[in-house]
């Protein structure tokens, strides 16, 4: 920068102009540097005079992507297997997947961690699960550095690189990523996606949502869905509309700016949701079981090239049942979750279909790149031995009768069911692997197909890519293709290094053979691979979650050559128990480096350790006082009224029979609690799994009033116990009834709320958000 005239510099023109003044040049040479983010504006490079008439101005750059970076979608599946999409060998036909790969790379030989929060935590950071605090999932979180689900400032997200070298970021969908005590209006927002380094968020927090009824959130901020069920709403075609629309205009004002999209959806994670005519292509589709359907997957896989010759179709396990033994009962209610499941699954293709759709008439379709993993693990078999239409009481250990289902077949997958297939469709859907999610110790849990195209440097080839590939390898890989090194700090803080590295070379070469090692550990689920080499020792089993095996010395390791034996099919530990071992040594090495330890095989326990900041969780708090517009509170976040007793007291100011509307609610359709006001009359429900235990007030309220329910728990320290509940009116009681059990473990995907109940209804008697039209001054609970 120059001076005209030799001008004293006032000092009204700041200590930061002096520093451009005596390093501008070398600012400019080297100018963005990238290794330091975010990085400052370029220097000025006008002229300051005493007034504009002798200074010449020139705009300061802030930082853009390198020329020539591409467009970036990533898409990434919530719980599927291996021999389930069409495009690699399933029975689910997915043409919008097949029209990628075929424009395209599909690859084979790619891993997850086995379970979704610590896939989707290893995909953003580009480091192990474990080395960003994300070793389980955040409901179970416990005090360790490799289990608290806080991911560290120390690793920056694809997001936050992204965004701070010119990149728009935006993300959709699914977050499994926020703690769930970080999850309220409280904050803090750092683990948010927009604290990640994403500027746009829709979607949800947690694990799973109601398709119909989604607990949404716009950025920061709760919001309703647009419409109803009834109106056609179902949140995967709502975010498939707005990635659209963001993507379409954000190209139409800034051409020359990439993007990158996480594109997340909850699909096919339960619920298992869709549109009813989406079911009905598949009817009798499964009627031959879960064996002939691993039988055709198999031989499909082996005729499409998607899995090598001489593969071995792995033995149907003890725990699945022979299908040939099941009733006619049994066998009605398998299928139809079955034909729900490939129906949403379906569904999820055409409106995935849609968004790549979109992206071919973008101005620089060429220069986009879609990523697109088939599953964030392997296929769920959290359903049980018989499945379930009601997800939240399967994980509640309430499993009805399957006669029961038989006259509601036809409701599977539409508002007021949630739905979950058999394990043993589990199983068959992970062909020709054993095992399922969250076993990560084998390949049924951990190996996801992935497809990659990016038209202008990927040459479509119709063989498989076979390099050895994890998902902590996508970040590097995006950042190589866009010419972005990872900086060595983010906000001022020191960055780990990526534990991942790139595979940007296997577009252009197939024999890129991808890592030679990799740790994976769920649940003390355990296994180390190297150089071909694969030790497995499975653990726990994801259908029985009160167990909690211990004895770790006593696991029984198998031992597998994967470049031989693409399945898992041939057991070699008691052939090589010298190579058993070695592997061994490696994990546990792996284990102090990536901070695996301790163990911990306990799942349901774990959702009752006591989390940072949780009222109730551990801490002496016990009354909780809320005011109208506490909405949108996660269950681990609200008071803890479950297993225990508590007194509510609303006080609230009514107008007859014209007030209506929800003064508190907890929960959704599957289980919940509710106080509301119908016509004026206060009503409280306790919904334990559609068995519904309602009081009712006398007459309409006028004016001031305090409604009080008493929850007197019957069981001391049994979960799920009865109790007795009492409505009382201005110290009157009016209403008393008696439970015989209540919910033990969690009312679900829904949430707590103060003067609405957002997304599910706890009752089908109204219609969310059902807000209370009177004036609420106060809610309080006491848990005694």
């Amino acid at each position: 920068m120059k001076l005209a005239n030799a001008i004293t510099l006032p000092q009204t023109l700041g200590f930061a102009l002096i520093l451009g003044l005596l390093s501008g040049p070398a600012q400019a040479a080297d100018w963005p540097d990238r290794t330091h983010l975010p990085e400052s504006l370029s220097a000025f490079e006008g002229q300051i005079g005493k007034t504009y008439q002798d200074a010449t101005p020139s705009w300061q750059k802030p930082v853009s992507a390198p020329e020539g970076a591409p467009n970036v979608v990533l898409i990434l599946l919530d719980d599927v297997g291996f021999g389930q999409a069409g495009t690699f060998g399933g029975q689910i036909p997915t043409p919008s997947l097949d029209q990628l790969a075929a424009e395209g790379l599909k690859y084979t030989r790619f891993h997850t961690t086995a379970i979704c929060g610590p896939t989707r935590a290893a995909l953003l950071t580009g480091r192990n699960h474990h080395s960003v605090a994300n070793g389980f999932l955040m409901e179970w979180a416990t005090g360790y550095p490799g289990y608290s689900t806080m991911i560290p400032k120390e690793t920056a997200t694809i997001g936050k690189v992204l965004k701070d070298n010119g990149y728009a970021t935006w993300w959709y969908g699914k977050n499994h990523n926020t703690p769930g005590w970080e999850s309220t209006i409280a904050g803090p927002y750092d683990r948010w996606p927009t604290g990640l380094g994403f500027e746009y968020f829709y979607g949800f927090l947690g694990g799973e949502t109601d398709q119909y009824y989604p607990v949404l959130f716009e950025n920061t901020v709760p919001v309703d869905p647009p419409a109803l069920p009834e109106e056609g709403y179902h949140l995967m075609t709502d975010m498939t509309d707005r990635a659209i629309e963001r993507m379409e205009v954000a190209k139409a004002v800034a051409p020359e700016k990439p993007f990158f999209m996480y594109f997340a959806p909850g699909a096919m994670h339960a619920p298992h949701q869709a549109p009813a005519e989406w079911r009905e292509p598949f009817k009798g589709q499964f009627d031959d079981g879960w064996e002939v359907y691993r039988e055709k997957v198999f031989q499909r896989q082996l005729e499409m090239g998607i899995i090598p010759e001489g593969t071995l179709l792995t033995p149907r396990p003890e725990w699945v049942a022979e299908w040939a033994t099941l009733s006619e009962t049994q066998v009605r209610v398998y299928t139809t979750l079955m034909e729900n499941y490939a129906g949403y699954m379906a569904f999820t293709d055409h409106e995935i279909g849609r968004l790549l759709d979109a992206v071919k008439r973008l101005p620089d379709a060429d220069n986009t790149m879609v990523i697109y993993i088939v599953g964030d693990n392997g296929t769920a078999a959290a359903g049980g031995p018989d499945g379930t239409f009601n997800e939240i009481a399967a994980l509640n250990g309430i499993h009805t009768p399957l006669e029961e289902l038989l006259p509601h077949l036809d409701e599977v997958g539409q508002p007021g069911t949630d739905p979950q297939y058999p394990l043993g469709w589990a199983w068959a859907g992970n062909a020709p692997f054993q095992w399922v999610k969250q076993v990560a110790s084998h390949l049924g849990g951990s190996r996801n197909p992935m497809v990659v195209s990016w038209p202008a440097r990927i040459e479509p080839d119709a063989d498989p890519r076979e390099a050895f590939l994890h998902v902590i390898d996508v970040m590097p890989t995006v950042l190589d293709a866009a010419g972005l090194p990872m900086p060595e700090t983010v906000d001022g803080v020191a960055q780990k290094p990526l534990e991942g590295a790139s595979f940007l070379d296997s577009f252009t070469e197939p024999g890129f053979a991808g890592r030679n090692s990799q740790y994976f550990e769920v649940v003390s689920n355990r296994s180390y691979y190297e150089d071909g080499w694969k030790a497995n020792a499975q653990h726990t089993l994801p259908w029985e979650q009160r167990l909690a095996p211990g004895n770790w010395d006593e696991d029984e390791w198998e031992l597998y050559y994967l470049p031989d034996d693409f399945s898992e099919a041939v057991d070699l530990a008691g052939e090589h128990p010298e190579k058993l071992a070695e592997l061994k040594a490696k994990f546990d090495q792996a284990a102090e480096k990536f901070g695996i330890y301790p163990l911990d095989d306990r799942a349901a326990a774990r959702l009752s350790v006591a989390k940072p900041g949780v009222p109730g969780s551990g801490e002496d708090t016990r009354e909780y006082i809320y005011p109208a517009g506490a909405t949108h509170i996660p269950e681990s976040a609200a008071p803890p009224m479950k297993n225990r007793s508590w007194t509510m007291t609303a006080i609230i100011t009514a107008d007859g029979s014209g007030t209506e509307g929800v003064v508190m609610a907890l929960g959704g359709q599957s289980a919940g609690i509710t106080l509301y006001l119908d016509a004026g009359v206060p009503v409280f429900t306790y919904n334990y799994f559609y068995d519904y235990t309602t009081l009712r007030g006398t007459e309409p309220l006028n004016g001031d009033a305090t409604v009080m329910v008493d929850f007197d728990y019957d069981g001391g320290d049994k979960p799920g116990a009865g109790a007795t509940v009492s409505l009382s009116i201005d110290g009157s009681q009016v209403a008393q009834e008696k439970m015989a059990a209540t919910v033990p473990g969690g009312f679900g995907i829904d949430t707590f709320g103060i003067g609405a109940d957002t997304a599910q209804p706890v009752v089908p008697d109204y219609q969310p958000p059902f807000r209370f039209t009177g004036a609420i001054e106060q809610v309080a609970i006491e848990i005694r």
